[in-house]
Order: structure tokens, then C-alpha cells, then sequence
């Protein structure tokens, strides 16, 4: 089945009820469930009945497994039970929230009348219902079901052919609970890493692509709720036309140039809002163009293994995130993941970020002030979208109430000038642009709006505007009468009945009430004669005599009564006509309210990330658009973080990527035991260039980066069994996928390429790959490895240097130091990395055997003399391996080479590559 839903359908699902609907063994009840049902197939549909939403058949099988609440029965259909499971109306999001995060679909169906009405059509009627509302995982505004920090991205994908086998693909992301509208158009190879940046929580895709062979993989790997889209698409001019309906202009070149892509993948999006949400129409910003290489590419597995968001196991806590997050909004929270994924490429937006971070770094007074203040600033956006859709309550026009006064405020820090920091600080005219900006969007934000609000609304406010009691008392005269007719009807009846006491003179007089005559006023009947009688008749309407008294109305007496009975539904209706006046003052200042929104999260980021830097010492790198890449005392950040917490001290280690003479970047190999920080050290290096280009300041003394493009992260693997991959597999294809799409921007970390195989395999594959990073790729590259026959690559190719982790054997022990130095290691340290790990000592004892055996054949035939004879290295060199430029050695040379050389201090394999040289040397120079 196509459409919106048609992920969930199963060829016989709902058919059964459906079928049955004529069938005279269904109950009018069942009748039009089955009715409703057939229009939603492929949503649980949470049928309301009182107070509780009900599920049958399989909906409710489904519901009770996800939810964990018992599955009953209620009655036969077709001569079978039904399966039936309820969840309370007032705990019902709880329940959603559940069935969303499983990936379900709700149709959400309400009753559409009073059940009173229902009656009066006889007995076999039932109450009117119809769906209000489809909730899926991308088209959710409710703040339970959100993340206050994450974006909850509607994500959708359209393609056109551009030559005979290319395609370009187009992508629009709405986030309904915001109003943010992006759409953007990528190169087949960019597809995967774009959707991986996005993180959409649903991704709206056209049947003909799901269908296609060669994005089979792209689907299966993308983990996140896939809604498939009909066939038929909207052509041009219709997507064209559904945009501009939308946002009501007669062109769309107003918001910019789009291509149709582009457009097809708005319209597609937009569509699908539409049937949602059933008419009802979120506050979108119109749509802004991302441009194409405007953020640092990084695909999905390279995300994965640097944990940007996330750790391996899902968990925001370890992640680069978590540790750079000191933001104090949900909008500020949001932006910096925003930023965090997708780091910029625009040398000029760089700067601009690192220029508002630097000034709010040198002037702590002002940034304690903003971030002090932002501490009460709430979600101002996506309380603004709950309002525009119908679903927002008290509490979110106090959101808005309580941001636009903390909008004013941090506007007014803003604009002040830097008395109090002293020191010559340039005044508030000079500040930055982003900064500027903010303070722009924030000064005089709809004063009237906030004075409104700030006298409508109580100070505690109910969750649901039905529930009444959330306008402030003295704000409207007649609700404070209904309110206090509601609450004190008692006191009002005595001050009525002292009154007409005094008036009549009759002292015995009394206001009553029962439930025939309602209120009433009753008399001795000896003093009643006088009642009869003008003037009192015509104030008093004789009504009942009884034995010894008599009973009689008055109009006011009627109309207070009235007031009494109605004290309640009349407080309510008036509420709801001050939140509706509200609501509507609200949504005609959206658009500020919005740019006030996005301007304190902007400041919240800010302060946070200068707040971050101050605090931790990190430097402003220096980002311009060469191939350097140079980094002076470099740390981890998530690494040094725990290392804190535990009361431990991180070691800054420097990192030169800049290839002598620039023009192309240099390959780094670094060898070393397991357990000294190879990892970690590939790791934080391409950490520094996210943040970096994503705005913030660096754990580093100083740092230079040209600027990265592509990041490509190798560090680590896993099988994918369910795929029938091994891990070498898993690996190998990562590696395929570098070396295929690496450019001279691109920033390559990678670790243990070829440990996966065998000894001789592994290391022709490692050493090809390092050939192609210098010579093809010519990318700036990290290349961890314990294959050490590759640090004679260094020896031979122009652009390769060799690291290594320095550490040092203790009586048998090894002692990792941390320290990342030039030269190459002469050995793994694996065995002395076993026995710290526990393995049993007669293990330990064998092993050492064995491992002397080894070395000694390796010495009486080292690999590192049969390299220059292997075809694959023999072929490859003479092809790529540029000579080196001081290679001219006369016999002179050779003698002050000789002379330099120590051979007791060496080691075996030193020695060797030492005699490797002088033979070379000779070569040359003959």
C-alpha cells in the first residue's frame, strides 16, 4: 500500500473489522471503529471512549506488548472476543511517548460531541468521533515527548537524473516544534553523510527510492523511522505551487534560489505536515538553502567512532557533546549539537563564531551577567509552535511571558557598555557581529505583548487550560464575580437576605433552597400577608404555602441563582476567551518571537563555549583556508574530563600534519604498544578540527588548521553478522570508502589497517594504503600501526614522517608515558600488555619462549630485506615514490655517516635500517 504510513501495513491488517462493518452481528460502536480504522491502516488508532483511549484487535495486542499493560477483552465480533487495552485520557502521553520511541504511528480519535447529543438520537446511537490528530515520531510538538536538546527533525528525500547514470538528491528538514525549514541538495556519495549530520527522527522517502538496489544499504544502515511515500510525486509546478500556498507569496524567490530537487523535497515534506496534522498549520520559517559543502562531510561511520553525540552504545554521557556542553537553554542545547554535527567549512563564519567567543572569554563580568539570566529563559520556540497548532496551554504562554523578560534583560547587557570590565575594553558598539545581531533581534521585543502577558497570567499556572484558575485575579471583573460566586455562594446569600431583612423589617425572614424551587425566601405566614401586598408584591412572587410559612422568588434572587449554577462553566468560558485573546496577540508576533528565540540560544552557546574555554584553558585556533595542520599541546577533551573527575592529569601532545614545503598534507605513522594512546591521540586531533570549525575554542596551546572538508575516521571495528561481514570486512569497506573519497583537505585517522588477516596480507594492504594516502589522496593523515616494517616508508616517501608512544620496560613491566615523539618503536610490548591484562603466568612464561624464537629467524631473514623484492612494493615504489631531495651521498658523506654511527648503542633492527641507508647512500652517490 503507498502512502504516508504505508511502512506498518500487512496484507490482511485491519481488513478483518473492516470487512465486517455491513455485517448485522457488528455493533454500531464497532461499525464505526472498523470505519475509522480503514482510513488510518497503519496507525494504532487510540479510539476515545470517556476517559480513556481504547485499542482493539491488533492494535491492542501491539499496544500491551510495547506499553506492558494488561491485554482484556470486551465483547465478540464475528463470534470471536476482541482484544482490547486502554490507557487513561489524562496519561496519555506517557504512553505515547513509549509507542513513539518503539516506532509506532498513533492516530489519536476523539469524541466530536456531547454524549448528551448522542442520546437524544436514540438508543443505538453512538457518540460522534473522528481522528484530530496523526502523532509520529517527526510531527510530535508535546514537551514530554521531546528532547529539550535535540532537534526533532521531519527529514525528506527526493532525486532527479542529471547525466545517464548520475542522480542529485534533495533533502528538506522541518522541525515542527521549532519552525525551522532547511532544504539542500547532494551528490549521490554525500547522501549517506548528509542524513547522518541531519539525525532526523523520521525520514520521508519515495517508494521508487526505497525500491532501488543500489540505496538498499543506505536504508537498512539508517537508524531511524523510514515512512515510505507514494509513487506518484507532485511534478514541478505542483511543488512549486504547494510552497507558495503555504507560505502565502506569489514567488519563491523571495527566500532564495531553490533547485527542483530541492523544491520536490520541500513540497514532499510540506505535504506530509498537512495530512498530519490535519489542516492545522505549524509556524515554519520559510525554507533557507543550506549550500552544498558548507559543513565539514562526515559519514556515518566516522561519526560513530569519534562519538561526536554519542557514544558506541547510544549514550549521550562519554560523547564530545556531553563534555563541551555548558549551554543553560533547551535552544542553546540544540544549537550546539547542531553545530557540533555539522561544523562549518566558511572560513568567514568560523571566525565570526571564534570573534563572539573571544570577546565574551576577556570579559567574564559580562558573561556571568548573560549566563546568569539565560538560567530562567525557557523554550520560547516550541512553546510558540504548541500555541499555533492548538496544542499549547497556560504554561506555555508563561514561556513566552518569562523568555521575553529575560530577553529584555540580557538585550539590555548587551547594549551596556563595558564599564564594569574595565581595562580599556572597546564599548558595545564594537562587539561582534553574531553578538550584535543577537542583541538586535532581542531589543524592544513586542513590549505590549510581554505587559499583556505579565497581567493576564497567574503566577501558578494548571497544565491544561481547560482546568481553569490560570488568569490572574483583577485582570477581568467578571470572572473575579464568577470566581467568587463559586467559591463563597454562601456569603453572597446572607448579604442578599440581610437585605431584603432590612428592607422588609421582617426579621424572621430566611433565603433557602431545595431542589424544586431552587433558591428561595421564606416567611412565617403572618408576616406573608404583607408579601401579598404592594409594595412588597411587587418585589416578592408568591411561590409556595406551606404550614406556618410561605415562600416567595424575586428576580434578583432568580438571577443570582442562575450565577451560582453557572458560576463554574461561566469562569471557564471566560478563561478560555482571555487564553484565545492571547493565543492570537501571540501568533501575530511570531516571527520576532521566533528571532528572539534563535537569538538567545545563539547567546547561550556562546557564553557556554567561552565559559568552557576560560575555565579550561583551551586556545582560539588559527583557521585559514591553507593545508597546514599544526597543534601544540593538544589534549582530549572527553578523555582529560574523566581524567579530572578522577583527580588524573592528561599529557598534551603535539601533532604537525603540514608536509614540508606545503602544497599537499604529510602522512604521520605512529607505532606503539597497545595501551600507550595511539587512539586516543588519532582521536583528539580530529576532535580539535570539529570543534575548531564548529566555532569554539580548542584544548590546545596552540593550533593551527587549514581548513577540512571531509573528516574520515577509522579507529576500531565491529562485525556485522546480520550482513554476513566479519570485522575485517567491516573494515576493509570503511577503509575502501576513505581511500576512494579522501582529497588534500580531508583529515584521514587511521588505526590498525590490516590487523584483521594475516601477518603478510595484512601488511601489504597497510602498506598500499599508505603509498595511496601520500601519493593520490595527498590528504593530511594519521596512521596508527603495529605493522613496523611501515616506518621505512619514511625512509622513502617524501611526505611520510614516523611517531611514536613513548614508553619504557621497568624490570620486565612496561610503563606507558603517554608522550608522543619522533622515531619509530622498536617493539609491541604486547607480552608485558598481557601480563597487566592478567593472563595466567605460565601463558606469560610460553609466550616469551616463543617470541624470542621468532625474533630470531626474523633476524637471520628480516622482512624489512625482502620488501624492496615484493612485486606489489617493488612496482608501487618506482611509480609513486618521489626522490628524496638531498639524496646525492660522495665518499666523504659516506665516512661522516659512518663516523656518527654508534653500533653498541643500537639496537639489531637500528643497525639494519642504518646499513639500509649507507648502502643507498652509496647507490646514490656512485
Amino acid at each position: 500500500m503507498n502512502g504516508p504510513f504505508a511502512y506498518q501495513a500487512k496484507p490482511d491488517e485491519a481488513s478483518k473489522p473492516v470487512a465486517a462493518a455491513a455485517d448485522a452481528r457488528v455493533t454500531p460502536m464497532m461499525a464505526q471503529y472498523t470505519e475509522i480504522k480503514l482510513a488510518h491502516p497503519n496507525c494504532l488508532l487510540f479510539y476515545r471512549m470517556g476517559d480513556f483511549y481504547e485499542l482493539f484487535f491488533e492494535d491492542a495486542e501491539i499496544a500491551s506488548r510495547t506499553l506492558g499493560i494488561v491485554l482484556t477483552k470486551r465483547g465478540k465480533h464475528l463470534g470471536e472476543d476482541i482484544p482490547m487495552c486502554g490507557v487513561p485520557v489524562e496519561k496519555a502521553e506517557d504512553y505515547l511517548q513509549r509507542l513513539i520511541a518503539a516506532g509506532h504511528r498513533v492516530a489519536v480519535c476523539e469524541q466530536t460531541e456531547d454524549p448528551a447529543e448522542a442520546k437524544k438520537r436514540g438508543a443505538k446511537s453512538v457518540v460522534a468521533r473522528g481522528v484530530v490528530r496523526l502523532v509520529t515520531p517527526g510531527t510530535i510538538t508535546e514537551e514530554s515527548l521531546l528532547d529539550p536538546a535535540r532537534a526533532n527533525l521531519l527529514v525528506a528525500v527526493a532525486r532527479r537524473r542529471v547525466g545517464d547514470q548520475a542522480f542529485v538528491y534533495g533533502l528538506a528538514a522541518i522541525d515542527i516544534s521549532t519552525g525551522r525549514f532547511t532544504v539542500a541538495e547532494v551528490e549521490a556519495g554525500q547522501l549517506a553523510a548528509e542524513l547522518a549530520r541531519l539525525d532526523p527522527r523520521e525520514l520521508l522517502v519515495p517508494d521508487a527510492l526505497l525500491d532501488d538496489p543500489e540505496l538498499a544499504s543506505l536504508w537498512r544502515e539508517i537508524r531511524t523511522s523510514i515512512t515510505p511515500m507514494a509513487r506518484d510525486g507532485l511534478d514541478a509546478a505542483s511543488a512549486d505551487r504547494r510552497l507558495k500556498d503555504y507560505f502565502g507569496v506569489a514567488s519563491l524567490d523571495a527566500f532564495g534560489a531553490f533547485t527542483r530537487t530541492e523544491v520536490a523535497a520541500a513540497a514532499l515534506v510540506l505535504g506530509y505536515v498537512d495530512r498530519t496534522q490535519l489542516g492545522s498549520r505549524p509556524p515554519l520559517s520559510p525554507p533557507t538553502r543550506e549550500a552544498v559543502g558548507g559543513t565539514l562531510l562526515i559519514d556515518a561511520a566516522t561519526r560513530a567512532n569519534l562519538e561526536l553525540t554519542r557514544t558506541l552504545s547510544g549514550e549521550r554521557g562519554g560523547s564530545l557533546l556531553a563534555a563541551v556542553d555548558r549551554t543553560l537553554t533547551s535552544a542553546g542545547g540544540r544549537l550546539l549539537a547542531e553545530r557540533l554535527a555539522g561544523p562549518s567549512t566558511d572560513l568567514a563564519v568560523i571566525r565570526a563564531r571564534h570573534d563572539a567567543v573571544s570577546y565574551l572569554v576577556t570579559r567574564a563580568f559580562l558573561r556571568e551577567g548573560l549566563r546568569s539570566r539565560l538560567r530562567a529563559a525557557p523554550d520560547m520556540a516550541r512553546a510558540l509552535s504548541r500555541l499555533t497548532l492548538g496544542r499549547g496551554g497556560p504554561r506555555d504562554l508563561a514561556a513566552l511571558r518569562d523568555g521575553l523578560s529575560v530577553a529584555g534583560v540580557i538585550a539590555e547587557l548587551l547594549a551596556e557598555k563595558d564599564g564594569e570590565e574595565g581595562g580599556g575594553l572597546p564599548a558595545a558598539a564594537d562587539r561582534p557581529e553574531e553578538l550584535a545581531r543577537a542583541a538586535k533581534a532581542l531589543a524592544g521585543l513586542a513590549p505590549e505583548l510581554a505587559h499583556d502577558l505579565q497581567g493576564a497570567l497567574a503566577d501558578d499556572l494548571p497544565l491544561l487550560k481547560r482546568d481553569g484558575g490560570f488568569v490572574r485575579a483583577g485582570h477581568l471583573p467578571a470572572l473575579d464575580e464568577a470566581r467568587l460566586l463559586q467559591a463563597d455562594s454562601r456569603r453572597f446569600i446572607a448579604a442578599l437576605q440581610a437585605r431584603y431583612v432590612g428592607e422588609t423589617g421582617c426579621r424572621t425572614l430566611k433565603v433557602k433552597h431545595n431542589n424544586v424551587l431552587g433558591y428561595f425566601v421564606e416567611v412565617p405566614q403572618a408576616a406573608g400577608e404583607d408579601f401579598l401586598k404592594p409594595p412588597l408584591n411587587e418585589l416578592f412572587v408568591h411561590r409556595q404555602t406551606m404550614a406556618g410559612t410561605m415562600r416567595f422568588s424575586t428576580v434578583e434572587l432568580g438571577e443570582l441563582e442562575a450565577k451560582i449554577a453557572s458560576a463554574s462553566d461561566r469562569a471557564v468560558r471566560l478563561e478560555l476567551a482571555v487564553f484565545d485573546e492571547l493565543v492570537g496577540s501571540v501568533v501575530a508576533h511570531a516571527e520576532p518571537i521566533k528571532r528572539a528565540a534563535d537569538a538567545l540560544g545563539l547567546i547561550d552557546v556562546t557564553a557556554g563555549l567561552a565559559d568552557l574555554a576560560a575555565d579550561l584553558g583551551w586556545c582560539r585556533p588559527e583557521v585559514d583556508d591553507s593545508l597546514a595542520f599544526r597543534i601544540e599541546g593538544g589534549r582530549h577533551p572527553v578523555v582529560e574530563a574523566a581524567l579530572k573527575a578522577s583527580g588524573g592529569t592528561f599529557v598534551a601532545n603535539d601533532c604537525d600534519l603540514s608536509a614540508p614545503g606545503g602544497g599537499v598534507g604529510a602522512v604521520t605513522l605512529i607505532t606503539g604498544p597497545n595501551m600507550a594512546g595511539k587512539s586516543t591521540y588519532l582521536r583528539q586531533n580530529a576532535l580539535i578540527v570539529v570543534l575548531a570549525q564548529m566555532g569554539a575554542f580548542v584544548p590546545a596551546r596552540a593550533a593551527r588548521i587549514g581548513i577540512v572538508d571531509r573528516l574520515f575516521s577509522r579507529v576500531g571495528a565491529a562485525d556485522d553478522l546480520a550482513r554476513g561481514r566479519s570485522t575485517f570486512m567491516v573494515e576493509m569497506i570503511e577503509t575502501a570508502a576513505i581511500l576512494n573519497q579522501a582529497g588534500p583537505r580531508s583529515l584521514v585517522i587511521l588505526d590498525e589497517i590490516g590487523r584483521g588477516t594475516a601477518t603478510f596480507d595484512g601488511l601489504s594492504i597497510a602498506w598500499a594504503a599508505v603509498e595511496h594516502l601520500e601519493a593520490v589522496n595527498r590528504s593530511r593523515a594519521l596512521f596508527a600501526t603495529h605493522y613496523h616494517e611501515l616506518t621505512a616508508l619514511a625512509d622513502r616517501l617524501a611526505h611520510v614522517s614516523n611517531a611514536t608512544m613513548r614508553v619504557t620496560d621497568w624490570h620486565g613491566d612496561v610503563v606507558f608515558l603517554h608522550e608522543v615523539v619522533p622515531g619509530a618503536a622498536d617493539r609491541s610490548y604486547g607480552i608485558q600488555v598481557a601480563k597487566l591484562a592478567g593472563l595466567p603466568a605460565p601463558v606469560i612464561a610460553r609466550a616469551r619462549e616463543v617470541l624470542d624464537q621468532l625474533e630470531k629467524t626474523e633476524r637471520e631473514t628480516p622482512v624489512a630485506a625482502l620488501i624492496d623484492d615484493l612485486p606489489l612494493f617493488a612496482a608501487t615504489l618506482k611509480e609513486v615514490a618521489p626522490p628524496k631531495a638531498s639524496a646525492v651521498a660522495g665518499p666523504d658523506r659516506l665516512r661522516e655517516a659512518l663516523a656518527g654511527i654508534e653500533p653498541d648503542e643500537m639496537t639489531p633492527r637500528e643497525a639494519l635500517e642504518a646499513l639500509y641507508r649507507l648502502k643507498k647512500a652509496a647507490a646514490d652517490g656512485a
